[in-house]
């Protein structure tokens, strides 16, 4: 996680740390352990310059204080973060045992949920000095905790969106023909921090054939007339993310092209219509899927319908089959159809979108037409 975190205050942080113990309660769990990463800068508000082997861990159990173990010496930055006054700094010093010093916090014979990106070794280290523990991975324990943003959290995403539109209109108006995707590329990450953002996670330039896979590294293809064009790229601003995908044409479109790009818009659109509080998400991915499904083209769109967006640009609720989480005012995900024809083009529309109390509401408001590029 690099950047820095949204302008939240100690309450604000003192509050999300509240509310994730509770829900640790809930769910059966002792507490939550959450390492350096996207939880810890929700929590906390602070981002370690550097992730090394030295243990950094915050604890939060229902009914203590919330306490951050830290390195002595990184004590006087995690000391400075937003969230600082609203938990304990136990520093340890290098020659000492952390997993004895965090052990001490923790409920010997209790099951807790550890953020997913904490190290092996930590984890093997704290299974060690406390063997009657057990250890349940964040997102399964807990995946919406992040899930439902605040008013100032869907500010944050709304200026995200409207950066990453900013960009589009801006690239909408460069040469394509004659270039190379990576140089496309370039000019979308660039474009991103004009308009603010501090880290771009992607720009996917995908190209003629290129395009039929979703995940496209951008490579050297020279850009030629006549391709279609998917445009994948977000990152994030002011802490929070974008992610937004256009699809459009060098020159102009086949009719095949055109039809196909209709197609996928009028999925996003079903997807979009089918946002509402208490529907499940999986009933997001069926909608917009079942448009494609039945213009005969289902066995070609290959993904989920969307992902979740917050302090990361993937993480839940996901827009699956299977997933019956009810949607919940404040949510935040993509809704993002695509089709991909192997070996020849690929098409793919998406636009952010938040839980309103009575639908949806999108951040994205480019124009979600065939667009034709030079």
């Amino acid at each position: 996680m690099t950047g820095t975190a949204a302008p939240f205050a100690a309450d604000d942080y003192r509050a999300r740390m509240e509310r994730a113990a509770r829900s640790a309660a809930e769910a059966g769990l002792a507490g939550l352990l959450v390492a350096p990463g996207p939880d810890l800068v929700w929590l906390t508000g602070y981002a370690p310059t550097a992730v090394t082997e030295r243990l950094t861990l915050l604890v939060l159990a229902p009914g203590q204080d919330p306490v951050l173990v830290v390195p002595t010496l990184e004590a006087p930055d995690a000391a400075k973060a937003a969230g600082a006054s609203a938990l304990t700094l136990r520093d340890w010093t290098d020659g000492k045992d952390p997993y004895a010093a965090t052990a001490a916090l923790l409920d010997a014979g209790g099951r807790f949920g550890i953020s997913d990106n904490a190290w092996a070794m930590h984890l093997l280290g704290l299974q060690k000095a406390l063997p009657g523990t057990s250890y349940a991975s964040l997102t399964d324990a807990l995946p919406m905790l992040r899930a439902v943003k605040d008013t100032a959290e869907l500010e944050l995403l709304a200026a995200a969106g409207a950066a990453a539109d900013a960009t589009f209109e801006e690239i909408r108006k460069v040469a394509f023909g004659g270039r190379r995707e990576s140089e496309v590329a370039a000019d979308l990450a660039g474009l991103l921090r004009r308009f603010g953002h501090s880290q771009v996670d992607f720009t996917i330039v995908a190209s003629g054939p290129n395009g039929a896979n979703p995940h496209h590294e951008v490579g050297d293809r020279v850009i030629e007339r006549g391709d279609m064009v998917v445009l994948d790229f977000g990152g994030l601003k002011d802490g929070y993310g974008s992610d937004t995908s256009r699809t459009v044409h060098v020159g102009e479109p086949t009719d095949e092209e055109r039809r196909v790009h209709d197609l996928v818009r009028a999925a996003q659109e079903a997807g979009f219509r089918a946002v509402r509080p208490g529907v499940p998400c999986q009933e997001v991915d069926r909608a917009a899927r079942a448009v494609i499904a039945d213009a005969g083209y289902g066995e070609y769109f290959i993904h989920r319908t969307g992902h979740g967006i917050g302090v990361t640009t993937h993480e839940p609720p996901y827009m699956i089959e299977g997933e019956e989480q009810p949607l919940v005012p404040g949510m935040c995900f993509s809704v993002e159809p695509g089709v991909y024809l192997p070996g020849r083009f690929g098409v793919r529309i998406e636009d952010i979108v938040t839980v309103t109390e009575d639908g949806g509401r999108r951040l994205n408001d480019t124009t979600r037409e065939m667009v034709i590029v030079d």
